[in-house]
């Protein structure tokens, strides 16, 4: 089997929650191997200094703060009994958790829980330490909310799907546990938890943010950094299936036009190809279409938005997003605006653009492959008209680029008025990330069908070879799709396709690099 190993300090199989930054690889690492979450010292002292200066500025301040003893959005101005803090908090929490359409992936849904714990560490929202910790209880207990894809406006943070996320605290809602849906309550008396009290200020701290969102950028930056390494490596496959040229990828041209991701893919295809002999036999054309000719350049310009993106959630991930912000040496509590997701909505979109692309290319490629050029069968089988072979793949490939274009419509150019005029601009973030994630599993779709293609493609190139690298790969791929001789249930071998792309793993160094 193909492994391109993920190289890891993993050592521990703990991660400390810390003020320090963490990023990609961090996360990356965490998933991976599964590690456990355990809050530094300095971040447990953080958040006991924190509610210890909200407690003692509530017990003398008698005037109304924002979200702590008021209500909440539209009802800022209406002051709350101290007797009742704690029903105001439970009751913003139940109220909020309306949330509806398809259930959040559980993976998605336990990043939202190590994003939440991030942001609450830093010391500025107010939390108890007993609810931060009851948090990292369910992550390291794999005890994952319910939580819906429908709700949030991506503004006043992700608040339907993060009351969700937090319901449990309280021992209402329901969540996964062991491979079923169980009420919360009984896997709180499983474990003799006892509900979470919550204190002022708590449930905003919990619902306001933006970890709904930031949770599926960071879970499809992922996927997607791996989806365009994998974009290489079959389109330097599909380029010497095609009989193609490597004088289009030669670092000369590309050194005078140097976009970071031009000049990377560039050297990635340069790369697979080293030995090929296929690339290096005589050609009788002097140019190949711009699917092949202009990968660096269209691949190249995905990779930069990555990198945008990456930037642009890093800096979300390590941030606090809830709202009153409080600032213990300044003596001070600030109502703004941090949970607004502009920053992510465009970014989202953005992604949504660059990776819908990807999908794009790779389906004229497919095209290609099947049109019987380049003294390729038509449709790559042999007994064309008896058989279809490989037609009905690029018409599947077709209609999913298709509804890309119709997903990467950009979320955030709307807006809806809300909570009765209080909040009157959103950035339909949370939109963008719900589209962003069909988006790009469809891209995924796209390039196992295109492998499924380029792959058929090369038997018909035998007894000349591909590069050693492409080579390794093929045999990888080819134990669970072989060659195809005449028409058969293809449904079958594009799921497989699929599964092989989603299994294989790749080196930290080219994934994330």
């Amino acid at each position: 089997m193909l492994n391109f190993e993920i190289q890891y300090n993993h050592m521990s199989n703990i991660h400390y929650i810390t003020s320090d930054t963490i990023d990609l690889n961090v996360i990356n690492d965490i998933l991976t191997f599964r590690k456990k979450l355990q809050l530094s010292t300095k971040a447990q002292d953080s958040i006991v200094k924190c509610r210890t200066y909200l407690d003692t500025k509530m017990a003398s301040h008698k005037d109304p703060i924002y979200g702590i003893n008021t209500g909440f959005g539209s009802l800022y101005n209406v002051k709350i009994n101290s007797k009742n803090l704690t029903k105001l908090q439970e009751n913003l929490m139940k109220s909020h958790a309306c949330g509806t359409g398809d259930e959040v992936p559980r993976d998605i849904v336990k990043l939202m829980l190590l994003l939440k714990i991030q942001s609450l560490s830093y010391g500025h929202s107010g939390s108890q330490l007993e609810t931060v910790e009851r948090l990292i209880d369910f992550y390291n207990n794999d005890i994952l909310p319910v939580v819906y894809t429908q709700g949030s406006l991506g503004a006043s943070g992700d608040l339907a799907p993060l009351a969700h996320l937090s319901l449990p605290l309280i021992g209402d809602g329901e969540v996964w546990y062991k491979g079923e849906v169980r009420k919360s309550k009984e896997i709180l008396a499983k474990y003799n938890w006892k509900p979470i009290e919550l204190k002022s200020k708590e449930g905003l701290a919990l619902l306001n943010g933006t970890q709904f969102m930031s949770a599926y950028g960071i879970h499809l930056l992922l996927k997607s950094f791996k989806l365009t390494y994998l974009a290489d490596a079959i389109g330097a496959l599909s380029i010497d299936a095609y009989d193609g040229r490597i004088e289009p990828f030669n670092e000369l041209v590309h050194l005078v036009r140097p976009h970071n991701g031009q000049l990377k893919v560039a050297k990635r295809i340069r790369t697979f190809l080293d030995g090929s002999e296929l690339i290096t036999q005589k050609k009788k054309h002097v140019q190949d279409p711009y699917s092949f000719r202009c990968i660096p350049q269209v691949h190249g310009a995905t990779n930069d938005t990555l990198e945008f993106v990456k930037k642009t959630f890093v800096t979300e991930i390590n941030s606090v997003t809830d709202n009153p912000n409080i600032f213990i040496s300044e003596d001070k509590i600030i109502s703004g605006g941090n949970f607004h997701g502009q920053p992510l909505a465009l970014a989202l979109d953005y992604l949504k653009i660059a990776m819908a692309e990807i999908g794009n290319i790779s389906e004229r490629r497919t095209f290609q492959l099947v049109s019987g050029n380049r003294g390729l069968p038509p449709f790559l089988v042999d007994n064309p008209g008896l058989n279809s072979g490989f037609m009905i793949p690029q018409y599947t490939a077709a209609s999913i680029v298709s509804a890309n274009k119709q997903l990467a419509t950009p979320a955030s150019v709307d807006s809806i008025v809300s909570s009765n005029g209080q909040e009157d601009h959103v950035s339909m973030g949370a939109n963008a990330a719900t589209q962003a994630f069909q988006l790009i599993y469809n891209v995924e779709r796209v390039l196992a069908i295109e492998i499924l293609n380029a792959s058929q493609a090369l038997h018909f190139r035998l007894p000349l070879k591909t590069s050693p690298f492409l080579e390794t790969l093929l045999k990888a791929y080819r134990k669970d799709i072989p060659f195809i001789k005449e028409d058969e249930f293809l449904h079958d071998d594009i799921v497989a396709s699929i599964s092989f792309l989603t299994t294989v793993t790749i080196d930290n160094e080219e994934f994330l690099s």
